[in-house]
């Protein structure tokens, strides 16, 4: 199997407080990976460590086959909580402003709004947008530099129906385009349409790890795993 991304016994405390335990992930190039996970459970603070926004207490991170470091960020996209958006920007300006910050050249703009399908939004800025245009315009930041590896926290927070839907189509487009995706979720539903493998985490630990089959019953191996996590703190 060709990895993108794994980690070996990955931690991280905070003040003496174990908020990831000893996790080992393993991320397969162009597909959907999702994290499951209760509130709390440590999700994001696994991405942000794979991110580069925090660093790990111990452990690893292998990133294309070699050890993670900073260089690697120019190859990876991440959106983790709320899109870093300019309200009073379009979404070409926001983008714009974001190439200059990155050096990158303009045309990759109006290549990231295609893949959104923001690219018709001429003048409307940003904070006239709705929830779902918000996340898609957070999603072309984080394509502007041709990641291949995307990173996405909770990215459905929030939205209506077709706004989910909407979201979930363009997700699972990543692959055949070579991005490999990871997302974060506690929403099984959405996890189960979109991802092609998944990893449970509970109290810090990844208690559970495979590929999502036709006859996978996740429901029944998420409660598994989150009520024994529960029975046993």
């Amino acid at each position: 199997m060709d990895m993108i991304l794994k980690t070996t016994g990955l931690c991280k405390k905070f003040k003496g407080q174990i908020a990831v335990d000893n996790v080992d992930i393993h991320i397969q190039k162009n597909s959907v990976y999702g994290l499951l996970g209760p509130n709390g459970a440590g999700k994001s603070t696994i991405l942000k460590m794979i991110s580069g926004i925090l660093r790990p207490t111990s452990g690893g991170i292998a990133f294309d086959g070699h050890p993670w470091s900073r260089r690697d960020l120019n190859s990876i996209g991440a959106l983790i909580e709320t899109p870093p958006l300019y309200e009073n920007l379009t979404a070409y300006e926001n983008l714009k402003a974001r190439a200059l910050a990155m050096n990158l050249p303009e045309s990759r703009i109006d290549e990231a709004l295609a893949v959104v399908r923001l690219q018709d939004t001429g003048k409307k800025r940003a904070g006239q947008f709705s929830l779902g245009m918000k996340q898609r315009l957070g999603i072309a930041l984080a394509l502007l530099a041709r990641p291949k590896l995307l990173i996405l926290d909770e990215p459905t927070n929030g939205l209506d129906p077709i706004g989910m839907q909407d979201l979930r189509g363009l997700i699972r487009s990543f692959p055949e385009k070579g991005i490999t995706v990871i997302l974060s979720s506690h929403i099984l539903s959405e996890v189960e349409l979109i991802a092609d493998h998944v990893g449970i985490l509970s109290n810090g630990k990844l208690s559970y790890e495979s590929e999502i089959r036709k006859d996978t019953d996740l429901e029944r191996i998420f409660m598994d795993v989150v009520g024994s996590a529960g029975r046993e703190g």
